[in-house]
């Protein structure tokens, strides 16, 4: 009897462990935060060498900006898949995970959390913009 009771004991305890753990690891990150985390994780390239790349070719250049966004002006031949449906899109998109991505939004927040997801679902030569779009605009590079 003494083994049955400790055996639920111990049952009822790892349970109640399991469902209290994903909070008890869990943060509570800003935005901001979370981008800061993303970056420690992910190549960043410079909006020279992101043109350079440009110039270079072979390089798929993934505007993770709201269509909105996109149709308001571009990077030549960019590809537009929004970061809310980066996930589900991107696979059918770009299905080759060796594939060179180099990835951009605004600024580089979006493209920040985009490359660190796409590294996270196996793409393995994905690059983020740094400074993104308003980077390429003002180094006064081609744009549609």
């Amino acid at each position: 009897m003494k083994r049955r009771a400790l055996f639920v004991f111990v049952l009822a305890f790892v349970f109640g462990l399991a469902l209290t753990a994903p909070t008890a690891i869990a943060k509570d990150l800003t935005a901001k935060e979370l981008v800061t985390e993303a970056k420690k994780s992910i190549c960043e390239v410079s909006v020279s060498d992101a043109k350079a790349l440009f110039d270079k070719g072979g390089y798929i250049f993934l505007d993770c900006r709201t269509s909105k966004e996109f149709k308001m002006g571009h990077i030549p031949g960019a590809m537009n898949i929004s970061r809310g449906l980066l996930e589900f899109k991107i696979a059918k998109k770009v299905p080759d995970k060796n594939a060179n991505i180099v990835i951009y939004c605004v600024v580089g927040g979006r493209g920040s959390l985009a490359t660190y997801t796409l590294g996270q679902m196996g793409y393995k030569n994905v690059k983020n913009l740094d400074g993104g779009w308003k980077a390429w605009e003002k180094a006064g590079y081609p744009i549609e």
